[in-house]
């Protein structure tokens, strides 16, 4: 079962950065969060995948103040995993795979859509501590008590502001990324759940 557990875990975060890495090739747009890591890249040198870590860190202990407890060290588990995957991946430069014309693009854009979402129902079922990213939803609204989705937003456009400031990339993956993640995960989460469960007992 820990075994299982550990697997789950690990080829979930490598899909996931898998799906994260086609969408920053890509050149249509990345997550708010994605995008805000590149453009730091950019901006003030280091990897890409050091930027998610340095982020996470500092989400960190801005959640363990908003909820009044300590920080989850566990976490920083997911988001250096996430943060080194990402690197191996734009290291490999999946770019080249696809012809550089706008159909072959956006169908990558679509790809990596499907890899994020399909990474995330996989690594969810580990049940480890969630990213610091992903937790602070959580934080805003257990803090201010607004609600799931407004918290969600929140976070977001923190992130967008000054992604567009650094010249991160924002673009219509953006918004599909943004708004899409979420329905496809409610479909196939529940598979992925029975898998898990089946192989697991």
């Amino acid at each position: 079962m820990r075994v299982t557990r550990i697997l789950f875990y690990v080829i979930g975060l490598l899909i996931l950065t898998l799906g994260i890495s086609l969408a920053i090739t890509a050149g249509k747009g990345a997550s708010a969060w994605d995008a805000l890591a590149v453009g730091e890249s950019t901006t003030f040198g280091l990897t890409v995948g050091t930027w998610i870590i340095i982020n996470s860190s500092i989400l960190l202990f801005v959640n363990a103040f908003l909820q009044k407890k300590r920080p989850d060290w566990l976490a920083a588990i997911t988001f250096i995993l996430i943060g080194r995957f990402l690197d191996l991946w734009l290291y490999i430069d999946l770019e080249h795979i696809f012809a550089a014309n706008t159909y072959t693009r956006y169908l990558q854009l679509i790809l990596s859509i499907f890899a994020m979402t399909l990474g995330i129902a996989i690594y969810l079922q580990a049940k480890f501590p969630l990213s610091p990213i992903d937790d602070l939803m959580i934080s805003l609204n257990k803090r201010f008590g607004v609600s799931l989705g407004v918290a969600k937003t929140i976070g977001e456009v923190f992130a967008l502001v000054i992604a567009f400031l650094l010249h991160g990339p924002i673009g219509i993956g953006t918004l599909l990324i943004t708004f899409s993640i979420g329905p496809i995960l409610q479909r196939i989460r529940i598979p992925i759940e029975k898998l898990y469960i089946k192989l697991t007992t």
